[in-house]
C-alpha cells in the first residue's frame, strides 16, 4: 500500500523486461552450444529449450515470489543434469559445462533482498523479528539447494564447481550488501527524525521558560508601579479638600485596581503553555465513521499499518481531509456508500475516501450551505506539509478523494 499503482506498474514492467532479456540471452547461448545443447537436437532438446524459456520467464515475479523463481530454475537445471547423467538421454555439445541458465544469477538475488517487501507495505513493526529469521533460514536453504544443483558435485570438476558456486553466490552477496545498506539508511532516517523531534521539544521548552520569565518580570515591574499609583490615589481621596478631587482620585484608584486584575489575567495566560491545535488526529477516524453511520450513511473503515507512524501534524491534516470528504458525501451524495482506506508506513500516510453514486438528488438547502472552497483549502493545507491531494469523479458514478502525506512533519515547520 505504500507504493501507488504507477510504481507497481513500473516495477512489473521492469521485471518483465528483465525476464524477456534473460529468455533471449539463455536461448541464444543455448543454441550456440554454450550450455547443454546437443550437436543433433531432437524433440527432447527442443522441449527442454521451451521449458528453459518458461523457467527464465518466471523472473517476471522475482519480487513477489523470489523462492518460487529459484525453485523453478533449480528444478529445470536438475532435470537437465539428470538427463545428461546418469540417464544419458541428452549429450551436450561441450561436456563438463554449466547446465544452469544465466537467469539463475538474478534469481539468486531475490530471496535475501525482497523478503521484507510485503511486510513493509503492510506496516508491521517487527520487520526483523522471529518470522524474518525463519524466512532468512528458508532462503538460505533454498539457495544452498540451488548451489548444489548448479555445481553438480556428483560429477566432480573443479572448473564446473567453481563457476557454479560463483554463479549462485554473487546474487546473494549483492542482496546482503544492499539489504544491509537499506537497513542502515532506514536507521539513519529514523535517528534524524528523532533528533528533529527532540530539537523541536527543546525549542518548545525554551520558549515556555522564556514566556514564564518575561511574565514574571512584567508582573513584578508593572504591579509595583501600578500599586503605588493605587495607594497614592487612595490617600488623595482621603486627604482631598473638595469633592471633585476626591471623585477623581476614586476613579483613578478604581482604574488602577482594574488594571491590576487585567494584568493578573494576562500574566496567567503568558505563564500557560499554548494549547495548540485541538483538532483530533488519526485516532478520531473511527468517531467520524461512526457519526456517518449514525446519520444513515453506510461507511466502512479499513486501516493498514501502525497509526503511530503518523506525526501529530500529519494526523490532524488527515483528520480534516476525512471530515471534509464525509461532509461532502452527506451534502451531495445521499444514499451513497462510503469506503475509507488508510495505510500507514514509515515514509507516508495514504488516505482514500470513495463513495458510490448517489441514489437520490441532493437537498438544495443542504448542498448550498458550504462555501465551495473546502477541497481547495484542504489542498493548500496538504501542500504545506508537502503532501498531494487528488479529488474527482470516478468511473462508477461516485466520487473519490485520495491524500498522500509524509509520515513525519515537524510541528515547527508546519506552523511556519
Amino acid at each position: 500500500m505504500s507504493d501507488g499503482p504507477w510504481h507497481c506498474r513500473h516495477r512489473l514492467a521492469v521485471d518483465v523486461a528483465i525476464a524477456a532479456a534473460f529468455v533471449l540471452l539463455d536461448t541464444v547461448l543455448t543454441l550456440t552450444g554454450a550450455t547443454w545443447w546437443p550437436d543433433r537436437p531432437g524433440p527432447l532438446a527442443w522441449t527442454l529449450l521451451g521449458a528453459q524459456a518458461l523457467a527464465c520467464a518466471s523472473l517476471a515475479v522475482r519480487r513477489t515470489a523470489p523462492l518460487t523463481v529459484v525453485a523453478v530454475l533449480g528444478a529445470f537445471t536438475l532435470a537437465v543434469s539428470l538427463l545428461v547423467f546418469p540417464a544419458g538421454l541428452l549429450t551436450p555439445r561441450h561436456p563438463g559445462g554449466i547446465w544452469a541458465p544465466f537467469a539463475t544469477l538474478p534469481a539468486a538475488y531475490g530471496p535475501l533482498f525482497y523478503r521484507h517487501g510485503r511486510r513493509d507495505r503492510c506496516g508491521r513493526r517487527d520487520r526483523y523479528g522471529q518470522r524474518d529469521r525463519r524466512d532468512r533460514r528458508t532462503a538460505y536453504a533454498v539457495l544452498a539447494a540451488l548451489t548444489l544443483v548448479v555445481m553438480r558435485p556428483w560429477e566432480p570438476s573443479l572448473t564446473t564447481m567453481t563457476i557454479g558456486l560463483l554463479r549462485t553466490a554473487v546474487g546473494p552477496l549483492l542482496a546482503l550488501y544492499f539489504d544491509a545498506r537499506r537497513r542502515l539508511l532506514r536507521a539513519l532516517v529514523e535517528r534524524a527524525e528523532r533528533a528533529e523531534r527532540e530539537r523541536h521539544l527543546l525549542a518548545e521548552r525554551a520558549r515556555a521558560e522564556e514566556r514564564a520569565r518575561l511574565a514574571g518580570e512584567m508582573h513584578d515591574v508593572v504591579t509595583h508601579r501600578v500599586s503605588l499609583m493605587v495607594l497614592q490615589a487612595g490617600a488623595l481621596k482621603v486627604t482631598a479638600p473638595d469633592e471633585g478631587t476626591r471623585r477623581a482620585a476614586e476613579e483613578l484608584r478604581a482604574a488602577g485596581c482594574q488594571a491590576l486584575e487585567e494584568l493578573r489575567d494576562l500574566v496567567g495566560i503568558l505563564r500557560t503553555a499554548p494549547e495548540g491545535d485541538r483538532t483530533p488526529s488519526v485516532t478520531g477516524f473511527a468517531a467520524l465513521v461512526a457519526e456517518s453511520v449514525a446519520v444513515g450513511i453506510p461507511t466502512e473503515l479499513t486501516e493498514e499499518g501502525d497509526p503511530a507512524l503518523a506525526s501529530p501534524v500529519v494526523g490532524r491534516t488527515a483528520y480534516r481531509v476525512l471530515r471534509e470528504a464525509l461532509t461532502n458525501v452527506r451534502k451531495h451524495a445521499p444514499g451513497a456508500r462510503v469506503r475509507v482506506s488508510v495505510a500507514y508506513d514509515s515514509t507516508r500516510v495514504r488516505l482514500t475516501v470513495h463513495n458510490t453514486a448517489p441514489t437520490a438528488a441532493p437537498a438544495v438547502a443542504l448542498a448550498g450551505t458550504g462555501s465551495g472552497l473546502g477541497i481547495a483549502r484542504l489542498r493548500q493545507r496538504i501542500e504545506l506539509v508537502h503532501g498531494t491531494l487528488r479529488a474527482g469523479p470516478c468511473t462508477d458514478g461516485g466520487f473519490g478523494v485520495e491524500a498522500t502525506l509524509p509520515a513525519f512533519v515537524p510541528t515547527a515547520e508546519a506552523e511556519a
